[in-house]
């Protein structure tokens, strides 16, 4: 363990992590855990084999309720909220006026509000654009007293149903209020099927107060250990997961980012509520005329076992440079290497041979179809 800024935040289990070893250091602001006395990989491993408990507290809560709040939302954003039912999530894209992304983020209809989880690094500035640009028409608060814990892998489910048996009836991406047992007592949470492994898991929005109360229960089922964010790192990239701020950012369009699945059809042409969000001139010319998309994130896969890490360049057979790595290590999974990067698109192509340059050398590199690991979502 060691002894981070002492000017950084803590989040409700600061007091957990340090009782159980954990290294902490500085993310978003905050003294968080990058791995416990097992490390990094022994997390991997765990999390795709059983289940793991990540504290994801960093994250930012917002509640957004009023009779406008789902049409104020789209206002901003390029997602179908109007149409998203009760009890169901929905990944959606902040973006600025140019089509860049200002933030992603998840979004569940709660009923009586919507509630979104935004990136730790980002949730001021999307509080205050949020309640600038929308305030006027919906109650738009954050909800700092909330922790947020995530539990992750194939084994989560029997873990967590021991404390909450209804649980079970949840499916990817939805989400209802729970009360889950512990020795402290029933505790009121709110719980989604979802995450960022690419396993089946949960998410689970607390409150603060009573978030090592229920941290401990959950890690007292023996499908259960605690991970840090190397291994939520590693696993979010054999899922192909973007991070903001290194793989998409306001520089980059959802298009580019080969995120046009959150570009919703009633807000494509055509669409019943077509465009009406920040930069839908750009991105809907980008989605009818392709061939304008000059650059796309790919899935590369290493030829050698040479670990790629960004922002290593790309380049082409004959030493032009094509693109850049902006997430890249060795695969714990896989045994192999792996990146995301940004490529010119006529080297976009699955089958793709490029170089990457690590110290120097050429490492030869394959496009490859995203992700690397598949998918393991329950879905019913």
């Amino acid at each position: 363990m060691n002894t981070p800024d002492p000017n950084l935040l803590q989040t409700p289990l600061h007091g957990l992590h340090q009782a159980l070893g954990a290294r902490l250091v500085p993310f978003a602001g905050y003294a968080l855990p990058v791995q416990y006395p097992t490390g990094l990989l022994a997390e991997h491993h765990h999390t795709r084999r059983a289940a793991s408990l990540f504290d994801v507290s960093h994250m930012g809560q917002i509640r957004v309720a009023g009779a406008d709040a789902a049409a104020a939302l789209e206002s901003l954003m390029p997602a179908d909220v109007l149409g998203l039912p009760v009890g169901r999530q929905r990944y959606g894209l902040l973006l600025d006026e140019a089509g860049g992304i200002l933030d992603d983020l998840m979004l569940v209809h709660r009923g009586a509000d919507y509630l979104l989880v935004v990136n730790g690094a980002c949730k001021a500035a999307d509080l205050a654009h949020l309640q600038s640009r929308i305030g006027s028409r919906c109650s738009v608060e954050a909800l700092p007293d909330q922790a947020l814990l995530a539990l992750q892998g194939p084994q989560a489910v029997t873990a967590l149903q021991r404390l909450c048996p209804d649980v079970a009836q949840l499916v990817f991406m939805s989400g209802a209020a729970f009360e889950v047992r512990t020795d402290a007592g029933a505790i009121a949470c709110f719980i989604t099927r979802s995450g960022y492994t690419g396993e089946d898991g949960f998410e689970i929005s607390v409150p603060a107060a009573q978030a090592e109360a229920l941290a401990r229960a959950l890690l007292e089922q023996p499908e259960v250990r605690p991970a840090g964010l190397g291994a939520r790192n590693s696993l979010r990239l054999e899922a192909g997961l973007c991070l903001y701020g290194q793989d998409i950012d306001t520089g980059t369009t959802p298009i580019e980012a080969d995120l046009a699945w959150a570009v919703a059809r009633a807000r494509r042409s055509g669409g019943a509520r077509a465009g009406g969000f920040p930069g839908a001139a750009r991105v809907l010319e980008q989605l009818a005329q392709p061939q304008t998309v000059q650059r796309r994130r790919v899935g590369l896969l290493g030829l050698e076992r040479v670990p790629v890490r960004e922002p290593a360049e790309l380049q082409d057979d004959a030493g032009h440079t094509v693109g850049r790595v902006c997430s890249g290590l060795l695969s714990p999974t896989l045994d192999q290497p792996v990146a995301m990067a940004y490529v010119a698109s006529a080297h976009a192509a699955p089958g793709t041979r490029l170089h990457a340059i690590v110290r120097g050398r050429p490492v030869p590199m394959q496009v490859t179809p995203l992700p690397f690991v598949p998918h393991r979502y329950h879905r019913g």
